[in-house]
């Protein structure tokens, strides 16, 4: 395994983990420490999400893919794109999630608006809420250094460190 990625261009990008180990360390644990408590599908749905609004290929194999390890149906990860139009696929819990998900990860676009932030707070208890806030942050964090150092979708590299 190379220690380099290679753009769509050919040109090599560095491999973040090897070229900056205590961070990805770092990033490792608050994506781990963010999960706790949460429902494993719940989780995979708002890395998903967040994956196909950052149009991170490399992040939206991987967690699809996980995402059926845990059991998820393949319907259900086809309507996630479309959620809005498809709410009978998901809980109200995970509409929530989800419209939270949006709403921070386009954050730029206007901000969390009040009401997806009380759709979510309604649904969460504050811890619960204070984790899946920190997974939509991890999952953006992750994101942006898959399309940064330009990760190969398909080429799940966890196992390897």
């Amino acid at each position: 395994m190379t220690t380099t990625n290679t753009n769509v261009t050919g040109t090599a990008r560095l491999n973040f983990a090897k070229a900056a180990p205590k961070v990805f360390r770092a990033l490792i644990g608050f994506d781990a420490a963010a999960r706790e408590g949460l429902d494993p599908t719940l989780v995979e749905l708002i890395q998903i999400r967040a994956s196909h609004l950052n149009h991170c290929a490399y992040c939206l194999h991987m967690h699809t893919n996980d995402a059926r390890k845990a059991g998820e149906t393949e319907d259900r990860l086809h309507m996630v794109p479309v959620w809005r139009e498809a709410r009978h696929f998901f809980t109200e819990k995970e509409q929530a999630a989800l419209a939270l998900t949006e709403a921070v990860t386009l954050v730029a676009d206007g901000g969390v608006p009040d009401t997806v932030y009380a759709e979510a707070a309604a649904c969460f208890d504050e811890q619960e809420l204070a984790h899946v806030l920190s997974l939509i942050l991890a999952i953006n964090t992750w994101n942006r250094v898959a399309l940064s150092t330009a990760k190969v979708a398909g080429t799940d590299e966890r196992g390897v460190r």
